[in-house]
């Protein structure tokens, strides 16, 4: 399987649950099936590395940047386009990041994950 289907409902209480700790995982693996949707190779473990550092300020422009590869993963495959990224900036300047990564997560798992996960299944061979 290249991207996984993660329960939004889930993600947010065990985020809640650890303080926030768990929304470092979650960005992670919502950023890596990003770039691996997109055939791009994944920086995700650099882009939370840069979300500490600069103390939140990386994290804004990569909801941004999250928004534009989501289009971009759209584009690839034939869906209708669909640009969420200023959404997805403007509820993380405001502090709402949890709900911009929901918001995205809830987009992969209903438009991306099948379409995505087929283009890479295997040929399967004929019935006899």
């Amino acid at each position: 399987m290249v991207i996984e289907r993660r329960s939004v409902g889930t993600a947010i209480v065990l985020t809640i649950i650890t303080c926030g700790i768990y929304a470092l995982y979650w960005d992670y693996k919502l950023w890596d099936s990003l770039y691996r949707a997109n055939k791009m190779p994944s920086t995700a473990g650099t882009d939370v590395v840069l979300s500490l550092i600069t103390c939140g300020i990386y994290y804004i422009y990569m909801h941004y940047k999250a928004g534009k590869l989501e289009a971009s993963a759209h584009t690839l495959y034939g869906l209708p386009p669909k640009d969420d990224s200023i959404l997805y900036l403007i509820l993380t300047i405001f502090g709402l990041g949890i709900v911009s990564v929901a918001i995205l997560q809830s987009n992969i798992n209903n438009n991306l994950v099948d379409v995505v996960n087929n283009a890479y299944a295997p040929p399967q061979p004929p019935l006899q």
